[in-house]
């Protein structure tokens, strides 16, 4: 005996305002890969890369004792990684840096890790204090995060002037940086020096725009005397 046709069930109706939602998680989810928030950098995934780094810049970013390697903690990301990938490029000739970037040893996704971690790490520039029960390894570790550039001779008056009216609008009037443009207070002032003199020879280029830059309209003294403001202004309270 044939079984009769019987109507389906209607589907329940969609709750309302499913569809505004949910699409946005979706999407969200599809940008971001993993459902995390786009844009989110695996700081721990950074630790790690940064144990190659740490052979000349230090375990805690910290560079070299006499400017030979520059501080990398508390850059700021966006430099970092614009400048990893200007060595990648050759776009800025450092050899031994080359190989380290290339995509083979260091994606795109590693230089946006190790740059965000790098940028997190906070280097203090007062001497900690301890309590009673603290190890010798607790100490050791804290004293060696202690960041204090010796002062560097100069006028002060004409070193705050030449930075405030040349250097200010790109690398912030405290001297912390802006976008790619790079931190400069707590950098060592012998890199520093070093850097401004291959700007100068154009060696490396500080204008986007131009080869030439405002370095070459300064004089050595100013250059000098800005060096010596940034090294005071490395404490906060002197900002």
């Amino acid at each position: 005996m044939p079984i009769p046709n019987r109507p389906r069930p209607s589907p329940p109706p969609p709750r309302p305002g499913w569809r505004r939602i949910l699409t946005p998680w979706l999407l969200m989810a599809a940008l971001s890969g993993l459902g995390a928030p786009a844009g989110a950098q695996n700081l721990e995934r950074g630790k790690e890369i940064n144990a190659t780094c740490a052979g000349c810049h230090g375990e805690f970013g910290q560079g070299g004792k006499k400017g030979e390697y520059p501080r990398l903690a508390g850059q700021r990301a966006a430099h970092i990684a614009d400048q990893l990938r200007a060595f990648r490029s050759r776009t800025r000739i450092n050899l031994p840096m080359f190989p380290y970037t290339q995509e083979r040893e260091l994606s795109d996704e590693d230089i946006a890790d190790v740059s965000a971690y790098l940028a997190a790490v906070d280097l203090p520039t007062e001497w900690p204090t301890f309590r009673p029960e603290d190890d010798a390894l607790t100490r050791l570790t804290a004293m060696e995060k202690v960041m204090i550039l010796p002062r560097a001779p100069g006028d002060l008056d004409n070193g705050r002037s030449v930075y405030q009216k040349e250097c200010a609008a790109c690398h912030a009037r405290d001297g912390m940086g802006r976008g790619k443009f790079p931190r400069l207070v707590g950098q060592y002032t012998a890199y520093l020096k070093k850097q401004m003199e291959a700007f100068v020879k154009g060696e490396r280029s500080h204008d986007e725009v131009e080869r030439v830059g405002v370095l070459n309209r300064l004089r050595e003294q100013d250059m000098n005397d800005v060096l010596a403001y940034l090294t005071l202004i490395q404490d906060p309270k002197a900002r």
